[in-house]
């Protein structure tokens, strides 16, 4: 099978729709049912995320990825990442860890010199898969499995 090139760039207003239904489509996938009143920062991405990194992963422009890195209310240099999506058929291909790496450089550039995060503790392959990329767990709270990493 052929490669496709992944191409990452930062969310524009046009993509709402496609996004928001990825990341949907995704908590559906991991739950099996969706709440849509859990959710209200998907209503309008573009003012949820203002003055933060929110990034997509396009295969032939198809949006098939995106995360987002927020600055961590409350702690400076603290940033967040939350988001983190990929579509169902374009999941181990390298695409979340190729967004992954995208978020970690937008940390160093907001000069966040520490990265949080945090995951469902059942999904199991979401947390082999921080852990793969240096995440630490420091603890467990109300069924997630929270993150941290230093950005050096």
């Amino acid at each position: 099978m052929e490669k496709v090139e992944v191409m990452i760039r930062p969310f524009l207003p046009a993509d709402q729709a496609a996004t928001k239904q990825l990341i949907l489509a995704g908590l559906a996938d991991h739950w099996g049912t969706l709440d849509l009143t859990l959710n209200p920062d998907l209503n309008d991405i573009a003012r949820s995320y203002q003055g933060e990194t929110f990034l997509l992963a396009l295969q032939e422009e198809e949006i098939v990825g995106c995360g987002a890195l927020i600055k961590e209310e409350g702690k400076v240099g603290y940033g967040r990442i939350v988001r983190m999506s990929v579509k169902e058929e374009n999941r181990r291909q390298g695409i979340g860890q190729l967004m992954l790496k995208h978020l970690e450089t937008a940390a160093r550039q907001r000069q966040f010199h520490t990265i949080l995060l945090e995951t469902t503790e059942t999904w199991t392959d979401v947390v082999a898969f921080y852990l793969a990329n240096g995440y630490q767990i420091t603890h467990h709270q109300d069924g997630d499995t929270h993150f941290q990493k230093t950005t050096n």
